[in-house]
């Protein structure tokens, strides 16, 4: 899994610097500096925890006299009322920390949580769920992170670590063929070639362009097992669009080797976790 703790110090503290910007007018003059005292971070519903370390991360970027400890760890089943965490130190700057950490906490969770249960719903087939960029702009590493969390795999990171040939690059190139050799006359060995295909058509020509991964972007069911049987592992098949919880298994029936879904990491439900002072 890709991580980069500068990027995600920067994110911390962009989020920070968002809500604080020059204090906080309630704490500050309701609160002494010098006031210490416990909170709990708890679970108000059922799900996967995922961003711990980063909740971590907010309080200390306030105070390192805030000591974080850990009751659970991310991939943990939580239960209502379950408690993840217990903070104690200075008051006034564990609720200053308070509302960042837990939009990072309750986002990242409720992105774990429902990536684990597309995985479980198709967990006795061999194919995996993997992730789109579709993601929240500026936090797709730890969005992506939260995926891997829920038991799913990450597609590419961004446009810079792979080559996806879609249908506007296709019209834009004149055609599969056209748009695969001119990628390959270019790129690195080390780098795979993935295309989008919307029909049997364009799967024929995928594979004569010898590509390493063909899309089935929005086939139905019975047009998708067809074109796993015509590409018949000369290619990594996945499939893609319109995917739900609801056809999930039928999509994961015709054979395909992924199946990505951009769900995973937009209009996501957020955990229902809270912070209390005790």
């Amino acid at each position: 899994m890709y991580w980069n703790d500068k990027l995600i110090e920067e994110i911390i503290e962009r989020a920070i610097r968002e809500d604080i910007w020059t204090g906080d007018l309630t704490s500050d003059l309701l609160i002494s500096e010098v006031e210490v005292g416990n909170g709990v971070i708890l679970a108000k519903e059922e799900g996967l925890v995922a961003g711990l370390s980063i909740a971590e991360k907010v309080f200390y970027q306030f105070s390192d006299e805030i000591v974080f400890e850990y009751l659970l760890k991310d991939g943990d089943m939580v239960r209502p009322g379950q408690q993840l965490a217990e903070l104690k130190g200075p008051v006034r700057e564990i609720l200053k920390g308070e509302r960042t950490a837990l939009n990072f906490l309750q986002r990242l969770s409720g992105i774990a949580t429902r990536t684990n249960r597309y995985v479980e719903a198709v967990s006795s087939y061999p194919v995996k769920i993997v992730d789109t960029r579709k993601t929240t702009p500026t936090l797709r590493i730890l969005e992506k992170y939260a995926v891997r969390v829920g038991g799913g795999y990450n597609h590419r990171m961004g446009l810079y670590d792979s080559v996806m040939i879609k249908d506007n690059h296709i019209f834009a190139a004149g055609g599969i063929f056209k748009a695969v050799k001119k990628v390959k006359e270019q790129l690195a060995h080390t780098i795979k070639i993935e295309v989008e295909v919307e029909n049997l058509q364009g799967v024929e020509e995928a594979l004569n362009a010898g590509v390493d991964i063909i899309m089935l972007d929005n086939m139905e069911i019975p047009e998708m097992s067809r074109a796993v049987e015509i590409i018949n592992k000369q290619a990594i098949v996945e499939a893609s669009g319109g995917i739900t919880l609801e056809n999930l298994v039928e999509v994961a029936a015709t054979g395909v080797d992924i199946i990505s879904v951009g769900v995973l990491t937009h209009n996501i439900k957020a955990l229902d976790i809270s912070l209390n002072l005790e």
